[in-house]
């Protein structure tokens, strides 16, 4: 198996607790008890993740870029911590909001050459997917 192929099988199973999380938040299931707070919990530990990304690029670097991009890849990691820590719909606007803006960092990391050409679609598509599940589950905020 290809690093390739590797990376897009845990990129894409990682989509499993956020689709059965955001789904689960609409059922009465007594397994579904917690699942705002198990989808909240585990979509803060993957920000977390996505930001470490940023800090591997930065080490490959010296120049100012690198050190602006070093200590923005912090961020993630305290924005999910703090989306732990308010009222559960603030909580899913944070993390929904942080998840797009770091595609937009990968997308300027895409346009310096710093990713891989694979990697820009499959986050394109994992981020599109989080986003979904994310909103969805807000949804029952309102309605439940």
């Amino acid at each position: 198996m290809s690093l390739q192929q590797l990376a897009r099988l845990l990129g894409f199973a990682g989509l499993v607790p956020f689709i059965v999380f955001s789904t689960g938040v609409w059922t009465t299931l007594p397994i579904m008890q917690n699942a705002h707070f198990i989808l909240i919990t585990y979509a803060a530990v993957i920000l977390s993740f996505m930001g470490a990304v940023h800090w591997g690029l930065a080490m490959s670097g010296s120049n100012t870029t690198a050190k602006i991009q070093l200590g923005a890849s912090v961020l993630p990691a305290l924005l999910g911590w703090v989306a732990l820590l308010i009222p559960m719909l603030y909580g899913y606007i944070l993390l929904t909001a942080c998840f797009i803006v770091l595609l937009m960092a990968d997308k300027i990391a895409g346009s310096k050459g710093l990713v891989p050409d694979w990697y820009l679609p499959m986050r394109f598509i994992l981020t599109t997917v989080v986003v979904l599940c994310l909103l969805i589950a807000a949804l029952t905020v309102f309605v439940m």
